[in-house]
């Protein structure tokens, strides 16, 4: 079972990021993270990863029939290893380490069971699921289910009030910002995000929570047509799966149904009530239904959502 947040690794040395839980046409839809070079993982950004698998690797780049987007993908075949978060996360908890990143992650995971969290339903992503991380790496966790990933949320919510763990100082929001590249203001980035107790300190090491569905979906069951740009305001009218991936909103316009990001920073962005302007792509389904896309491409330049006041 593939599932988003895994990573999967060929034969050549290449380690891509699974992006979409499932297959398409026996293909694993995925993004390259990482080239092996002189025995050392190195990491890659969108376009390096995309000119290096042009030059010399171009069966891994795929169109998607059912998003009509370019990307990445690994047939079955060809995958070598298969990194499951999971499996990492049990691995590093029966082996003593040295390593100060992997030290702060079992501290983290020693912290949420004293809050009374199984360890089980939690996987590490990221440079540690390859042991690829150095001094400064992130800690990216994962849970699969969404009940466990809200009370990871409240726990990390807590743990900021005891100040077992901390905010992210200004230093980390600017290079988060940066990072993420968004249609935001640097202001309106950071009021988003610390609402949303997803992200924090320990040990002044920052990490993050994300949710993957535990099943794998069927890609090819409705296919999209993209339309045309798009932005709107609209109300919010049911926000359970902000925190998927992709995350959906329902939305009260006579037209269009739902909005669907694949772009982290919107993640669990707005809650039910709230008005939002949105940016982005609408696309139309086989069977009418229309929504909006965050997303559309990897960086999503012009594509965004974010909470306004009513007017």
């Amino acid at each position: 079972m593939y599932l988003a947040k895994d990573f999967i690794e060929t034969a050549e040395g290449l380690v891509f990021a699974v992006v979409e839980s499932g297959l398409e046409q026996e293909k694993v839809l995925c993004f390259l993270r990482y080239i092996l070079v002189n025995d050392l993982w190195q990491k890659v950004d969108t376009n390096q990863a995309n000119q290096f698998l042009e030059k010399n690797h171009p069966h891994y780049l795929y169109f998607s029939p059912s998003k009509q987007a370019h990307c990445h993908a690994v047939a079955i075949d060809n995958i070598f290893q298969h990194h499951q978060p999971r499996e990492k996360l049990q691995q590093l908890l029966l082996i003593p380490s040295e390593n100060t990143v992997e030290n702060d992650l079992l501290t983290l995971c020693k912290i949420f069971s004293k809050q009374g969290f199984d360890i089980s339903n939690m996987g590490v992503t990221g440079s540690i699921l390859i042991s690829a991380q150095n001094k400064n790496s992130d800690i990216d966790c994962v849970f699969y289910s969404r009940k466990h990933f809200n009370q990871a949320r409240k726990i990390v919510q807590e743990l900021i009030n005891t100040t077992e763990c901390s905010e992210l100082n200004t230093a980390d929001w600017l290079e988060s910002y940066d990072r993420r590249c968004c249609d935001l203001s640097y202001d309106e980035y950071v009021w988003h995000e610390k609402r949303k107790f997803n992200k924090a300190l320990i040990n002044n090491r920052k990490f993050d929570l994300s949710f993957v569905i535990d099943s794998e979906e069927d890609t090819t069951l409705k296919q999209y047509k993209k339309m045309q740009s798009i932005k709107l305001k609209v109300q919010v009218t049911d926000d359970k799966l902000a925190f998927d991936y992709p995350s959906e909103y329902s939305i009260n316009d006579s037209e269009i149904t739902t909005i669907v990001c694949y772009t982290a920073t919107y993640t669990g962005q707005a809650v039910k009530g709230e008005w939002i302007e949105v940016s982005g792509q609408v696309e139309l389904a086989t069977n009418g239904e229309k929504r909006i896309i965050v997303g559309s491409s990897r960086e999503a330049k012009g594509e965004y959502i974010k909470v306004v006041n009513e007017s």
